[in-house]
């Protein structure tokens, strides 16, 4: 998804105290976690959305190539861990991109084109209602495995 959907986590004063007196490589860590820990609520509520629209009829299924990855280079440009959801095989176009077919879910490049639709086609989307109906989720996970990492590596010190 180009725009993506950010949300900021307030309220978090404790936390932050406790992981500032960790070096950057453990903070990184803890923070990894958390993220790919409660992102993986989205990625299995995206799974259940994409199982409910997949044609059986087709070898294809979206809702196996669905994956919860670390974006590294918006990490080091954001200054944090950017953790997110997506599609293998990514949204690129079928007669220009790599060959998709060898995933889990075979090619399943099209999964754009359900998510928002085209102009013969109405948009189904199964990505973004998996994010926005569980926000609340996202960071309570996100708030107790960071807390508990932090709690974790404070007491291997």
């Amino acid at each position: 998804m180009a725009d993506g959907m950010h949300f900021n986590i307030q309220g978090l004063n404790g936390v932050v105290d406790k992981m500032r007196t960790l070096g950057p490589r453990l903070q990184k860590k803890g923070l990894r976690k958390a993220a790919r820990a409660a992102m993986n609520i989205v990625r299995d509520a995206a799974k259940a959305n994409a199982k409910a629209i997949d044609d059986p009829s087709t070898k294809e299924k979206v809702f196996r190539n669905l994956i919860t990855q670390e974006s590294s280079k918006q990490s080091k440009r954001e200054g944090g861990v950017v953790m997110r959801v997506g599609v293998r095989g990514g949204s690129g176009s079928n007669q220009h991109s790599k060959d998709a077919s060898g995933n889990p879910g075979g090619d399943t490049r099209h999964w754009r084109y359900i998510e928002f639709g085209t102009e013969h086609n109405p948009a189904a989307p199964f990505m973004r209602p998996a994010f926005s109906s569980n926000v609340q989720a996202v960071t309570d996970r996100f708030v107790a495995v960071l807390n508990t990492e932090i709690n974790a590596l404070l007491g291997a010190r």
